[in-house]
């Protein structure tokens, strides 16, 4: 018979949005929960990710908690193994490593309708609770293209996520298939080991300077000494992108940003030819917003050949692009990112009708707030449906933690059993979301991204700024939730 263990509350993941929900918890009283963590250690994304060149796209001073600055971050923009440390470092200083299980899989998480709580299966036993946080993140499960004969490929392939440390790439010849925010990182941190280095993308991103650098000692000791001076700092760099994604709005301003990713382009290549493989044919903004101070100047060293067009096929170590091209490579290297529009934990949540979130959403995800679901009582998901946005990630996980925590407290101040949000307030807030999306870039820029699921709909973004996020996510409204009540509570409404 499997073990079955019984806790008030269940976290699924120990990256950022796990460990933050557990300090959150920990913080209101509640001691009763448990974080369930499939890896021998704390990180997440950030455990995960090791590729060479491996770097946070949002500066260290608004990708971190705001209640545990770092006044000795090393760069402006971080990289992993500095955040990966950093983590680790808050978990210890909030003292709650403690709850947490390694080795613990998530295998399914299904609602018992009857006995009123989540049953968690997991590869070590069962795991009963009445509430469950699924903070397993968007980018868990690597994207690899279906390619004819790849099979056939004698020689290491990856994906950059689950980077082959063991492979000695020095004098190689290597293939990298995609463009995207990792392979923009890494191909840099190659190019100049490998033989030839020929990079198949099919659409070019728009890549903008990064401003990134060492932070010098006396700022770091400035942080130290008048922590104001680095709230500051994240107050306005949490203004600058906020105006970023402003901007997305407004078609004039992504003009102007546009012409600033064409300059970085100019600055980095000289050849026309190439330049004019490397130019996107949508607006900018459209797909995710790139950085890089290397990418252009890496691709165009002459080792390096850049196809517009994707794979067809694989001969043995004969890559055939889809031009018609052949290559001969000893390597290929995957940067085609992750399953974010389609999560695969939809197909392991089941609702209280016994249906995987999966089956409800057909490839359209919806949520409320970003956070709850449909038909599934008293669970939450950190990075639902519509509550992604180009700042910080940080920024969502904290607005989540605090309606979250908002809701556990009035439940269990009121001894209710159970919370469902309305289907009527859910699909209202949809209508709402989808309407605000219309106009903007993400949806008439004229590219194909993983914002928009497989049915056209943007199941992905958060239309408005972040300031409205922590708004509507600062309480929980409990008129918006069909509330079930323990027996005392029910015969005392009663009476």
């Amino acid at each position: 018979m499997a073990k079955i263990e019984k806790f008030h509350v269940v976290i699924i993941g120990a990256g950022f949005a796990g460990i933050g929900a557990a300090i959150k918890l920990q913080q209101a009283g509640f001691t009763d929960f448990v974080v369930l963590e499939k890896a021998n250690e704390i990180g997440g994304v950030w455990r995960a990710n090791t590729y060479p060149g491996c770097a946070c796209d949002v500066p260290s001073a608004l990708y971190s908690y705001s209640f545990a600055p770092n006044p000795q971050w090393s760069r402006v923009f971080a990289q992993q193994q500095e955040i990966k440390t950093y983590i680790q470092n808050v978990a210890r200083q909030f003292d709650v490593k403690k709850y947490v299980r390694f080795g613990y899989e998530m295998l399914e998480s299904a609602w018992d309708d009857q006995a009123k709580h989540w049953v968690v299966k997991t590869n070590q036993g069962l795991i009963h609770a009445r509430f469950a946080i699924m903070a397993g993140g968007p980018m868990h499960q690597p994207v690899l293209p279906r390619i004819k004969g790849l099979e056939t490929f004698k020689g290491a392939q990856f994906h950059s996520a689950e980077w082959n440390h063991d492979v000695d790439l020095n004098g190689k010849k290597v293939a990298v298939v995609g463009a995207g925010a990792s392979a923009i990182q890494f191909v840099p941190e190659i190019q100049a080991q490998v033989e030839k280095l020929t990079l198949l993308q099919r659409t070019p991103q728009w890549v903008l300077p990064k401003m990134d650098q060492s932070l010098p000692k006396l700022a770091q000791a400035l942080f130290k000494v008048l922590p104001v001076t680095q709230r500051l700092t994240r107050y306005g760099v949490y203004g600058v992108f906020e105006s970023l994604n402003s901007s997305m709005h407004h078609p004039k301003l992504v003009s102007q940003i546009e012409r600033l990713a064409k300059l970085n382009i100019r600055l980095g290549v000289k050849d026309p030819a190439l330049r004019e493989k490397l130019l996107p044919d949508f607006t900018i903004g459209c797909k995710r917003v790139l950085q890089s101070n290397q990418w252009y100047p890496a691709l165009a060293k002459s080792n390096v050949e850049v196809l517009r067009c994707g794979v067809e096929e694989v001969h043995g170590n004969t890559l055939i692009a889809s031009d018609g091209s052949q290559h001969e490579v000893d390597a290929i290297i995957f940067g085609t990112g992750f399953e974010v529009s389609n999560p695969p934990i939809a197909k392991q949540i089941r609702n209280k009708h016994g249906k995987s979130m999966d089956e409800v959403w057909q490839g359209s995800a919806q949520g409320y707030l970003g956070t709850v679901v449909e038909s599934c009582p008293n669970a939450f998901v950190m990075f639902g449906p519509n509550i992604a946005v180009s700042s910080s990630a940080l920024i969502i996980i904290e607005a989540q933690l605090a309606y979250i925590l908002d809701m556990l407290k009035k439940v269990q101040a009121q001894q209710i059993e159970t919370v469902e949000i309305r289907a009527e307030v859910l699909q209202q807030y949809n209508d709402e979301i989808q309407a605000a999306l219309t106009n903007t870039v993400w949806n008439t820029g004229g590219c194909s991204s993983y914002f928009i699921d497989r049915n056209g709909r943007n199941s992905t973004l958060w239309p408005w700024t972040t300031f409205e996020m922590r708004a509507r996510l600062a309480q929980c409204d409990l008129n918006d939730y069909v509330l079930g009540f323990t027996e005392s509570e029910s015969e005392k409404k009663a009476s």
